[in-house]
């Protein structure tokens, strides 16, 4: 994704108007559509006040990415409720299969053992609890995975 495009997005996403951003940053309306369309880049005070316009961090507003921030978003709203309600397995199993198969091919019990040893020794080696001990460790298990890549 380009800055220009960045920009776009992160202006449909506080559902301001090309014309109310250049009335705040005064400027015209057209200088908004030239960022936009990456036919120019606006200085670096002016990409500070549309990041903050945005309420956006400057490196965010750089980096904006509509999808990842709508999932971020997604994720922040999500109570413990609406967590309850889905079917994790299921659901990840519709971009990744081996979840819906794997139970009939791995020995569950075996590495449930092994698991458990480790949640255990996390939640008293370091005083978290069950729910931050498994994220502890999904979270080790994936910079494991990610690094030997």
């Amino acid at each position: 994704m380009n800055f220009g495009n960045n920009l776009f997005q992160a202006r449909k996403k506080t559902g301001l108007s090309q014309e109310t951003v250049a009335e705040k940053l005064g400027i015209s309306r057209q200088t908004i559509s030239k960022w936009e369309t990456g036919e120019s880049l606006p200085d670096i005070y002016q990409a500070k006040k549309l990041a903050k316009l945005y309420k956006l961090s400057l490196d965010e507003l750089i980096d904006f990415n509509i999808d990842i921030n709508e999932i971020e978003e997604v994720i922040k709203g999500t109570n413990e409720e609406a967590e309850a309600k889905i079917n994790w397995t299921t659901t990840w199993s519709k971009k990744y299969p081996v979840l819906a198969t794997y139970p009939h091919k791995v020995d569950i019990a075996k590495y449930s053992v092994i698991i458990r040893k480790m949640l255990d020794s996390i939640s008293s080696n370091y005083g978290y609890n069950e729910l931050d001990s498994m994220l502890v460790l999904k979270d080790i298990l994936y910079h494991e995975w990610k690094d030997k890549k």
